[in-house]
């Protein structure tokens, strides 16, 4: 039996086989005894992507009274979910990221608490995910961008829009239009402003050319 602890595009924690590039966490929301989740779906404000090895430590998932280990296929789901680079163990990658979200949201150079505070905004809504109104076209978006259209979600790269499932990426097509921005939009403007998020292999794989 899976552990209930991979994130969909569109922020749910979910069971399946799927295996993650990164991993990250909303602070505790686990019961170590059982190794399920409680009711609440974060704990923190603070929702982060973190590298899944780290210094050599090993880590029991679920297994401690710790942060909640969750799994993102990529960085760009990630992002898509509302969390944001770790200062700690993706220095390197949060560094790029608030400089370009300081660039693209026309701010001075955000404190990690001040980005956690208007993603969460961004990301949630009456204890749901938050989804954005489409305001232009689809070509007009930066890559690592995700949008829904019906019940699927789609990371847009290279003109071509690649579907999220349990198993990874389906093959590229063509979306000519969507009903929804997954994307944070202040996570939007960092992409726009020049952070590439790290993509998991099923798009290069799948790419045309």
């Amino acid at each position: 039996m899976h552990l209930q602890n991979r994130v969909t595009p569109f922020g749910d924690i979910v069971a399946i086989s799927q295996r993650g590039m990164f991993t990250g966490n909303r602070g505790i929301i686990h019961d170590p005894s059982t190794k399920t989740l409680l009711r609440k779906r974060w704990a923190s404000k603070t929702w982060l992507v973190c590298n899944c090895s780290y210094k050599g430590q090993h880590r029991e998932v679920m297994a401690a009274r710790s942060w909640t280990e969750l799994f993102f296929l990529d960085e760009a789901v990630a992002l898509a979910a509302g969390h944001r680079p770790c200062f700690l163990c993706r220095r390197q990658a949060a560094e790029r990221y608030r400089a370009c979200w300081a660039k693209g949201n026309g701010e001075t150079l955000p404190s990690a608490r001040r980005m956690d505070t208007v993603l969460h905004a961004e990301r949630i809504e009456r204890s749901a995910k938050r989804l954005h109104h489409l305001t232009g076209l689809l070509d007009d978006l930066p890559d690592g961008t995700v949008v829904a259209r019906g019940d699927g979600a789609f990371t847009l790269r290279g003109g071509y829009a690649y579907r999220w499932t349990n198993e990874g990426y389906a093959p590229p097509q063509i979306l000519n239009g969507a009903d929804w921005l997954l994307t944070p939009p202040s996570t939007v403007m960092a992409l726009r402003a020049g952070y590439v998020p790290v993509f998991h292999p099923t798009i290069q794989a799948n790419s045309y050319g």
